[in-house]
């Protein structure tokens, strides 16, 4: 009876980023689990707000939330150009850095741009083969084997006890 539980002070579940995270990991991992947000942009995020990532989430008062939970949202005002996940964007021509559902919805709006505009990306992806310069010649096959069939299994043959 020498050690003392940390559960009761560490909060299970913080959302940040429209995104449930673990409180009991450490905060670099925990945030790296929000879509659009990887190890290196929480690294990033952790220095410019002088928050140790190892530390867990849990921990973190709620001044130290709020600022992370801002820093999160706005990794474009706080990076350089190079580091955002969408540069120049296509309509507006900002730099952003897109998290979560709104990731997966820009995703998805360019796929169909490039297969309205008729670009090579769209029609590959029309045919639901591969984009990006891979080998297609014995990899991303789809369905069953074609031209090899087996025997079917002659009545008597076989490895079975009959006959002498």
């Amino acid at each position: 009876m020498g050690y003392s539980r940390m559960s009761s002070s560490v909060r299970e579940i913080i959302r940040i980023g429209n995104t449930d995270l673990d409180g009991k990991k450490a905060t670099l991992y925990a945030i790296a689990k929000i879509k659009g947000i990887g190890i290196s942009t929480g690294v990033a995020i952790c220095r410019y707000l002088g928050i140790d990532p190892n530390q867990k989430l849990g921990l973190l008062n709620d001044d130290q939330l709020k600022k992370l939970e801002w820093a999160v949202n706005n990794v474009a005002s706080i990076a350089p150009k190079w580091f955002v996940n969408r540069a120049k964007d296509v309509e507006t021509g900002k730099d952003m850095h897109l998290i979560g559902a709104d990731l997966i919805l820009y995703v998805r709006r360019d796929i169909d741009l490039e297969r309205k505009l008729r670009t090579w990306k769209g029609i590959r992806h029309n045919l639901g083969l591969k984009v990006r310069g891979q080998r297609t010649r014995s990899t991303g096959r789809l369905g069953g084997t074609v031209g090899v069939a087996k025997k079917k299994a002659m009545p008597g043959a076989g490895g079975g006890s009959g006959g002498k």
